[in-house]
């Protein structure tokens, strides 16, 4: 089944930023059981956006969270500091967000990540830039596969993200990332593909309706994740439906459950 990475606890929301700043712990329990009832598998705990705080406010949400998080963690931080003070309080396996091929990122996390027990988020983006074709992608998530499992991480905790871009600066950029989908999934049956989907639309109007269409031909590609807002009512429907149709929900339970919880209408 569909795996959602729920992203609203992020300080760069100005609602969380204010709550993480009052110490509000109802606020945040209220979302986070939120995202938990809408169908997240996991919780994304950002605290970055205060400068100087990060620690601090890191510690005080997990603290917060810990004890009403019925799914994991997905430990948000460029600072491996910061993650390993998160990474020795969680109770659950956490998912860490994320490493890449940048030089300066790479080198700060491959030791943090050496010898743990976690799954990883992993972008396709190195010094050189954006990937700029489906065989770049697929070459930069095969590097990273192969340092990832020489660290000990196995392929089935990796979540390559491909780095979806906006398809108003280049038509070719959805098929792009649909065919590097496929290509990783074909090469790496066991590795997962997530990713923030909402970067395909931008710049043009109507985009709910682009990212609920995009996610729908990403999951036939062979996507099984994503960053997202699980209380967006209609791309979790539309995500429900998909697994349904991909043959991933036995005998259309989860499908008949949405439908009955009228989470699912048309």
């Amino acid at each position: 089944m569909f795996e959602v990475i729920g992203e609203r606890i992020n300080t760069s929301r100005k609602l969380v930023q204010a709550a993480v700043a009052d110490r509000d712990a109802d606020y945040i329990i209220d979302d986070v059981q939120k995202q938990q009832n809408a169908g997240a598998t996991y919780i994304d705990v950002n605290a970055g956006a205060r400068i100087g705080h990060e620690t601090q406010d890191m510690k005080w949400l997990i603290d917060t969270i810990q004890p009403v998080a019925t799914i994991p963690l997905t430990l948000d931080s460029p600072d491996p500091a910061v993650l390993e003070m998160a990474y020795q309080m969680m109770k659950k396996t956490p998912m860490i967000n994320s490493i890449s091929l940048e030089k300066e990122r790479f080198e700060a996390m491959m030791p943090f990540l050496d010898g743990k027990e976690c799954k990883v988020i992993a972008l396709c983006m190195d010094d050189s830039g954006m990937p700029g074709s489906s065989a770049d992608i697929i070459g930069r998530a095969d590097t990273l596969v192969k340092e990832l499992n020489s660290i000990g991480i196995a392929t089935s905790s990796i979540y390559l993200d491909p780095l979806v871009q906006p398809i108003s600066t280049d038509s070719n950029k959805g098929v792009m990332v649909l065919d590097a989908v496929r290509g990783i999934r074909a090469k790496y049956p066991e590795v997962h593909i997530t990713g923030g989907l909402s970067n395909i639309s931008y710049g043009l109007p109507q985009r709910k309706i682009i990212n609920r269409t995009f996610v729908t031909l990403m999951m036939d590609a062979g996507m099984d994740s994503a960053i997202i807002d699980p209380l967006d009512d209609k791309i979790m429907a539309t995500i429900k439906t998909a697994d349904m149709l991909l043959g991933k929900d036995a005998f259309c339970g989860k499908y008949l459950k949405g439908v009955r919880a009228g989470a699912i209408l048309s």
